[in-house]
């Protein structure tokens, strides 16, 4: 389980395809922390360490990961949020983030307003997906309250810090983004149409 409370940084070194898979290779501060077999988020998507040097680490995504997230379009030199699990004994800064992707959305609009910027997302509403005002919602892995809620889209403000310390200062209008929407919002839906019986 992940809180959405982003850690570090990674930057892909290298893609490599291999059939339907590709292995990202990133650098990162954590690089010397990190085990095989971990689970790490990035930019939301939880992905198993498979690798580990010095230098860096691999991760490897399915096919049905790179279908359901943005990572089909990760270049090398981007850099990605990065959060480990969170610990037993850890603080619950964010909200339940399980590092599933529940689908991807696009950003609308940024606007800078003097101390912090507002980013309007849409979404394809017709996947089922929901927020409410002043809800949880997790972008590329950060744990964020949406407000301007509306069917398909929400604005999210971000502070200074978390502007330089998430890769929300590299992202452009038009740019693809991972969403996982409140779980507890997601079993209340589910329950009130009816899946929740028998």
């Amino acid at each position: 389980m992940f809180t959405g409370i982003i850690e570090s940084f990674g930057t892909i070194q290298q893609i490599t395809k291999e059939g339907s898979n590709v292995h990202f290779d990133l650098s990162s501060p954590i690089c010397s922390e990190l085990k095989i077999d971990q689970s790490l988020a990035h930019d939301g998507v939880c992905l198993t360490v498979v690798e580990v040097t010095p230098a860096h680490y691999r991760v490897t995504a399915i096919d049905e990961t790179l279908k359901k997230t943005n990572l089909a379009s990760w270049d090398v030199g981007k850099k990605v949020n990065l959060e480990r699990c969170m610990p037993a004994n850890g603080r619950f800064d964010g909200h339940i983030v399980q590092g599933h992707v529940d689908q991807v959305g696009t950003v609308q609009n940024i606007s800078d307003q003097d101390g912090s910027w507002l980013f309007d997302i849409s979404y394809d509403s017709s996947l089922g997906n929901v927020t409410v005002e002043k809800g949880s919602i997790t972008i590329n892995g950060t744990s964020l309250t949406c407000f301007n809620s509306g069917p398909g889209k929400f604005s999210v403000a971000i502070i200074p810090y978390t502007y330089e310390h998430t890769n929300f200062h590299q992202l452009r209008v038009g740019d693809p983004v991972n969403l996982e929407f409140d779980i507890v919002g997601k079993y209340i839906q589910r329950i009130l149409k009816g899946y929740g019986q028998g």
